[in-house]
């Protein structure tokens, strides 16, 4: 099976691979880069499925251009939401203090925002990823996944996704940042329950 992986992140991809080799998927993944894509999506959804559609159909349209073909394309969003802040970052996650905003500047902006906010049932979130798939027949699927938990009061150490110094998953008193690599990986797991939906998907149609 060979997929078409709408990011540029050398991260997501190994992540995804990951993921998928686990669940014993043999697959050959190519970036955006791979087939020569930079053209600039215009993600203007006002939900993480319909941007996620957007950015699907974009690829797979200049894939039928370029006589890329039997190859699944694959594309996901996926942000924070906050209760208090109405789902916000959301959909805007990525560009919640501005398209160029550092992480501290966004994470500052978050923790500003729910400053009066203090008891720990008022800071609940949820980490969301949403992954869409269009198959080689042109029909689609769509999965989900969420990892819910608390906004932290003050953040843990800065890198890696945007939100992670920020977001405690439930069951837990440090946020994600701070956990170890082992820890981490199996409780950060929104794209992963969305990959495993989808692998289902796949197998109910006999793809895999």
């Amino acid at each position: 099976m060979e997929i078409i992986y709408g990011t540029t992140n050398k991260n997501k991809v190994e992540s995804m691979k990951k993921i998928l080799k686990e669940n014993n998927i043999d697959v050959k993944i190519y970036t955006l880069e791979d087939i020569g894509f930079n053209e600039k999506i215009i993600e203007n959804g006002k939900t993480f499925e319909e941007n996620s559609m957007i950015k699907a159909k974009a690829i797979k349209r200049y894939c039928s251009e370029n006589n890329v073909s039997d190859k699944i394309i694959l594309t996901d969003d996926a942000g924070l939401c906050i209760e208090k802040l109405n789902g916000e970052p959301g959909v805007y996650s990525a560009r919640y203090a501005g398209e160029n905003a550092t992480q501290e500047i966004i994470i500052k902006k978050v923790l500003y925002k729910m400053e009066k906010y203090q008891k720990e049932e008022e800071r609940k979130c949820t980490f969301v990823c949403v992954l869409t798939a269009i198959l080689v027949n042109g029909e689609t699927i769509v999965a989900r996944g969420e990892c819910r938990g608390t906004v932290a009061k003050t953040p843990g150490k800065l890198g890696g996704l945007t939100y992670i110094p920020i977001f405690i998953p439930e069951g837990f008193k440090e946020p994600l940042s701070e956990l170890d690599k082992e820890t981490y990986e199996s409780t950060h797991n929104h794209r992963d329950l969305a990959v495993k939906k989808l692998i289902n998907e796949l197998k109910n149609k006999n793809i895999i």
